[in-house]
């Protein structure tokens, strides 16, 4: 994907686990709280950054299917560890498309966002199954990722101009560096640590670029492109991060440290593909799951 959420791997996992498509709609959560009245039956997941999740005050598990009735309250309150939450409603929620896509782009102004008191219409397609004696799901598919890192590590493949850098490249994987205020879904800025420096003066052409280039602008900060990156760009890319590592850089905060750490790009690949046979599992347990309990399952059919 080329947009829509920053944490790819967290959103389609909240799919997953209510049977959607795993690019299906559903909501990003980017630092705040949310609060719904739930108006039918439904099935929710929330992942991403770690929060208090509550149905009616009542705890509720994160990275899990949770039922909720109509006239329930759902909170996702406070943000302990993470920057960005997702949640997802079995049969998905209503959006508008361009382009065939939904996700959001500030640079056009396209893209919905909830405001208070707002009505969110769902595609509700089938009942959740809820135990009628305790009132709790029978879900339990253990699909909670490793611990949040204090100092996340984000692995960086080579970049096309790597060799304008020499002996001065291996800097970046030196130290820590601090994420700017001045961040966003188009980029991060780090600060704080060593910025490596070209051996040749010559001005860069805008060209195309990838999304998680580390670019080194004029100045003390490293630019590393996300989600919402334009296209072009004429700053030297001295590394990429990869695909998984993205997912790492949206639920950094600002004022939080990270680590580069080198990687090539076959390590990469073979990292993504084992991260996309998990998902492949964990939607097959899932499908297992639900068909047994005779839950409408057309949506995931299609992952």
């Amino acid at each position: 994907a080329t947009n829509g959420a920053l944490d790819q791997h967290s959103a389609k996992v909240a799919n997953v686990l209510v049977a959607n498509d795993l690019n299906a709609p559903l909501i990003e959560i980017t630092a705040f709280e949310l609060s719904l009245r739930v108006e039918a039956e439904l099935l929710i997941a929330v992942t991403g950054a770690e929060l208090s999740f509550t149905v009616n005050g009542h705890k509720q598990p994160q990275w899990q299917p949770v039922a909720a009735s109509r006239g329930d309250y759902v909170v996702l309150g406070p943000m302990t560890r993470g920057l960005r939450a997702y949640l997802a409603i079995q049969g998905s929620v209503e959006a508008t498309y361009l382009l065939g896509s939904c996700a959001p782009d500030s640079a056009i102004g396209f893209g919905a966002r909830l405001h208070p008191g707002e009505v969110l219409t769902t595609n509700v397609d089938s009942v959740p199954a809820v135990n009628p004696y305790l009132g709790v799901p029978f879900f339990n598919f253990d699909a909670l990722p490793a611990p949040m890192l204090s100092i996340p590590v984000i692995d960086v493949t080579d970049g096309p101009d790597i060799d304008e850098f020499g002996d001065e490249a291996p800097c970046l994987f030196t130290k820590p560096y601090t994420c700017s205020p001045v961040s966003n879904h188009i980029g991060l800025r780090f600060a704080g640590g060593p910025i490596p420096q070209r051996r040749i003066s010559d001005e860069k052409l805008s060209r195309g670029v990838p999304i998680g280039a580390v670019e080194v602008a004029h100045g003390d900060e490293l630019l590393v492109l996300h989600r919402g990156r334009g296209v072009t760009a004429g700053y030297p890319v001295l590394g990429v991060v990869t695909a998984i590592s993205l997912d790492t850089l949206a639920q950094v905060r600002p004022a939080q440290q990270v680590r580069f750490r080198r990687t090539d790009v076959a390590t990469a690949v073979r990292c993504r593909r084992a991260e996309n046979e998990k998902l492949r599992v964990l939607a097959q347990r899932v499908g297992n799951a639900f068909t047994e309990l005779g839950l409408n399952m057309s949506s995931l059919d299609r992952n």
